[in-house]
């Protein structure tokens, strides 16, 4: 297989996105809007470094926020040079701090072994925790409890460094000191731990930190608007004073504040990094201008944008339609009749597709096609590592790998069915609080 010429890899990029793929050594912000080509720009701005001589494979660090991203990204990039991905550092905020932990699990005071909590493990032992303390779960629901430590760890703060004003705040910040000694003790870290844990790795030991940032002379940041206080400030740290990170990202796609996403981290970026170029991709390849000319019109009231206005050459396609439902049955109704007209017109079932924000909403429409006849097909549902058989074969073997692990314990105590009753398994986890010890040793 011969090598693209870096001549070859920019065919077919507009004005603007190979500006942003060519840009020199230093960093900018990308500001790329809806369906612009933001992946090929990102894998295509790699390809060249690469294809250049700027930077080798291994000399890089490409950050997304999903897998499944970061496996579309390297699949191009096969595609686009002959080189073997399989060492690159490429991957989401977690996957990344996950392997860097792997390789430095005694400087980060973590087992060898360590296992990491899903969401729903994280819930459990939250709740085993409240148990042992007393705490009262009306006064202190579980998933607030959750969301509170998550969000404490996500600004980059332990227990210690957080304010308490009050009983109740004095009260959250004992059940996070006391989770994170759990956690400790049972060699388990749940996502925002990995972060944390990962960023303090590198902020006290000065070894480690000057290595990364020796390796990785380009840093390359997908989703940036959907970045938190403590991923900037890892980013930062592995940037270093001379490493370049270049940014893709749209302020007006920012919509996970709820969870941490931190839309000012763009205009602290502009100021922190001294960024010359913002290039602005407006282009917009995947839908028509009707759409784009509605969606500009909305976004324009949005204040604080750092402004960019979609445009397309795909022409005005159909109008578009706005009906405003009574009620979800009403909704439902209605979509059943479009669906029913369409496949009237000669339209193939298989054409349609139905989109909802949650799974919640699917059994009023389902229910509405189930009565109406006509056939459907729902795509996603749980992930594999959600379903119950698969979560407890991890528990067992999550168990083999460390004893100490109480939640996979917990999981798989009476799985299959063994006998053993609540009042039992509380002896023996005020057993093992008393001990401080573990479930297992408390046995």
């Amino acid at each position: 297989m011969n090598s693209a010429s870096p001549t070859s890899l920019l065919e077919g990029l507009n004005d603007k996105q190979l500006e942003a793929v060519t840009l020199p050594h230093q960093s900018a912000l990308i500001l790329a809007g809806a369906g612009s080509g933001k992946t090929r720009v990102l894998t295509t701005r790699i390809a060249w470094l690469i294809q250049t001589g700027q930077v080798s494979p291994h000399g890089l660090l490409a950050v997304t926020f999903t897998n499944k991203a970061a496996k579309e990204m390297l699949t191009r990039l096969t595609a686009m040079l002959p080189i073997n991905v399989r060492g690159m550092w490429a991957g989401t905020f977690h996957g990344l701090c996950n392997r860097l932990l792997r390789a430095h699990h005694r400087e980060a005071q973590l087992p060898a072994t360590f296992q990491i909590l899903d969401t729903a493990d994280q819930l459990s032992s939250i709740k085993r925790l409240m148990k042992v303390m007393n705490v009262d779960d009306e006064k202190f629901p579980p998933k607030q409890v959750m969301g509170y430590i998550n969000s404490c760890k996500e600004e980059g703060l332990r227990a210690h460094a957080v304010d308490a004003y009050d009983a109740h705040s004095q009260r959250m910040r004992e059940i996070f000191e006391e989770y994170d000694k759990q956690c400790l003790r049972e060699g388990v870290v749940d996502f925002a731990e990995l972060l944390l844990r990962c960023y303090e790795l590198l902020s006290r030991n000065q070894q480690i930190r000057e290595h990364y940032q020796n390796r990785f002379r380009y840093i390359l940041v997908d989703e940036f608007q959907d970045t938190n206080r403590l991923q900037y400030l890892w980013l930062k740290l592995l940037a270093g004073g001379e490493n370049c990170i270049f940014a893709v990202g749209d302020d007006d796609q920012s919509i996970y504040a709820f969870r941490g996403a931190r839309v000012g981290n763009m205009r602290d970026f502009e100021q922190d990094f001294a960024v010359e170029n913002i290039v602005k991709l407006e282009q917009n390849y995947r839908s028509h201008s009707n759409i784009l000319d509605a969606a500009n019109a909305i976004i324009t009231h949005n204040s604080n944008r750092l402004g960019k206005n979609l445009w397309t050459s795909a022409g005005e396609g159909e109008p578009i339609r706005l009906y405003a439902a009574y009620n979800d049955i009403d909704e439902s109704n209605f979509i059943v009749d479009e669906i029913k007209a369409l496949h009237a017109e000669g339209m193939d079932m298989s054409q349609i597709a139905m989109l909802y924000r949650s799974n919640a909403q699917s059994r009023v429409l389902e229910h509405a096609l189930f009565s109406a006849g006509l056939p459907y097909r729902v795509y996603g549902g749980l992930r594999f590592f959600e379903r119950a058989e698969i979560k407890h074969a991890l528990a067992y073997l999550r168990l083999t790998a460390s004893g100490d692990d109480d939640t996979a314990l917990l999981r798989v105590i009476n799985f299959p069915t063994r006998g053993i009753g609540a009042r039992s398994l509380e002896q023996l986890q005020e057993l093992a609080r008393a001990q401080d010890c573990s479930l297992w040793q408390a046995r």
